[in-house]
């Protein structure tokens, strides 16, 4: 059976997503799968799957998703070689007037979750990293209400977006609007996010402001959890560097020497979720990171003074010289952790 062409309309703000989606389908002539319709299901994404085969083609349809679907899942599914569909584009409409507290909410979407042991949870997921990974993860961003601002802040948002998402077409949302522009087939693998390309040298955004700045840290040594902890609440959080908006890579804490962790930040959203066991790794598995390798973005970023910052939260010298053993009486304030192999650590 054919795979049906199909197009991801995301975005937080629910009125600027449907407005620009109804527009879009019109004139591309795709069927349109409206947001509302996906979320009086349990799983829209599934929903959207059991739907787009029903579109004429070679047209194809456009799905409208609600703003709590996960941006990795979805790409998962719609990527999928089995998927019935061919995903072509992901456009995120954001809302130009409020992107910048949209990636600094401190709220949190609730949705439930069921387990593979069939086990129904709520999980909860930062809105913030809802917004951000819409941005990350698309082909195309259009900006709406863009001309409630002045230029000089419309000139930092659309390089904030740029920077966030360095492969995306950037555009302002204006009364007529184009069809989606055709893309090359999304794969399950992806490496949109401007973090990634930051830890790859490969961050070249099209939109540039002197507002807007990005760095890659790299720190062969651990970090002291408890130092790294403070310097979070005490001198990021509050903006003694600047505005870090995101920052993401790969850590490792010196309480917990032989797993790499995640380093997951948006605005106020924070995680180090652990990703793998070096006790664990086959003889072909790369090892990601020795130490730490993070990419942040920000505004009005003081780069010299948080690296350095970041540098007094490693170990010293003399802790570093102490080994392990040592590491592990250190005061470790991070929720434990628990690897493939179900042990806290």
């Amino acid at each position: 059976m054919e795979r049906v062409d199909l197009v991801a309309i995301v975005g937080s703000c629910a009125p600027e997503r449907a407005s620009h989606a109804e527009r879009a389908a019109l004139a591309s002539g795709r069927m349109l799968i409206p947001a509302r319709r996906l979320a009086l299901s349990p799983d829209p994404i599934e929903e959207a799957l059991a739907l787009a085969p029903w579109a004429e083609r070679p047209g194809g349809a456009l799905a409208e998703f609600p703003a709590g679907v996960r941006m990795t899942e979805l790409i998962g599914a719609l990527a999928d070689e089995s998927s019935p569909v061919r995903l072509t584009g992901v456009v995120c409409v954001a809302d130009a007037l409020h992107l910048l507290d949209d990636l600094q909410r401190d709220t949190y979407a609730a949705r439930r979750h069921t387990e593979p042991s069939g086990i129904t949870g709520i999980e909860y997921t930062a809105h913030a990293a809802l917004t951000a990974a819409q941005l990350e993860y698309a082909s195309t961003i259009i900006l709406a209400n863009w001309d409630s601002l002045p230029t000089s802040e419309l000139s930092t948002v659309m390089a904030l977006a740029s920077s966030l998402s360095p492969k995306a077409r950037l555009r302002l949302d204006r009364s007529g609007v184009e069809a989606p522009e055709p893309g090359a087939t999304y794969e399950t693998d992806q490496e949109r996010p401007g973090w990634v390309a930051i830890l790859n040298e490969d961050h070249d955004p099209h939109m540039t402001d002197p507002r807007v700045a990005a760095l890659r840290y790299e720190q062969l040594r651990p970090f002291h959890p408890g130092r790294l902890l403070r310097l979070l609440n005490e001198r990021v959080e509050p903006g003694e560097f600047g505005t870090i908006i995101r920052s993401a890579g790969f850590c490792r804490l010196a309480t917990r020497p032989r797993v790499i962790a995640e380093w997951n930040h948006v605005g106020s959203m924070f995680s180090l979720e652990p990703l793998a066991s070096d006790d664990r790794l086959l003889p072909d598995d790369e090892i990601l990171a020795l130490g730490q390798d993070l990419a942040v973005i920000g505004l009005d970023l003081r780069r010299r003074e948080l690296v350095a910052a970041l540098d007094e939260a490693a170990l010293t010298d003399r802790e570093a010289a102490a080994g392990p053993t040592s590491w592990a009486e250190f005061s470790d304030p991070f929720p434990a952790w628990h690897t493939a192999d179900e042990h806290p650590r």
